[in-house]
């Protein structure tokens, strides 16, 4: 279904939340273009676009709908491409809460920290 549909990730080196989706790419092996955006800067319009909300990424483009969140993200990639090897996350739904804690917690405190050294506030501490 979903696997001749064009594919595109906005996103960011630096990010881990970033990288958890692209793992999750690559486990079910579908391709991708990649968008690097520049966050610290003007973001561009598809971001904008793309995510009015949050206006961060990562953003997923398939057949021109967007999934935001890198959460959300890995499930809708877990579920659309569904027949291309084993399942992402664990089919128990006390696994699966689990797994969306554990990955919460990632977002929270080491997306912050990376942030935190990918800003210009941190060219202080060098000097």
């Amino acid at each position: 279904m979903g696997e001749r549909k064009k594919v595109k990730l906005l996103g960011t080196w630096y990010s881990p939340v970033v990288i958890r989706v692209k793992i999750a790419l690559r486990l079910k092996s579908v391709d991708y273009d990649y968008v690097e955006e520049n966050l610290f800067g003007s973001k561009s319009e598809l971001l904008l676009k793309s995510n009015p909300v949050y206006k961060k990424v990562p953003v997923l483009i398939h057949s021109n709908k967007s999934v935001c969140e890198s959460l959300n993200i890995v499930e809708y990639i877990d579920e659309t491409w569904n027949s291309s090897g084993s399942f992402i996350l664990p089919s128990h739904p006390h696994d699966r809460a689990l797994a969306r804690f554990w990955s919460a917690f990632v977002d929270d405190k080491v997306s912050f920290f990376c942030v935190f050294l990918m800003s210009n506030k941190f060219n202080l501490f060098l000097l």
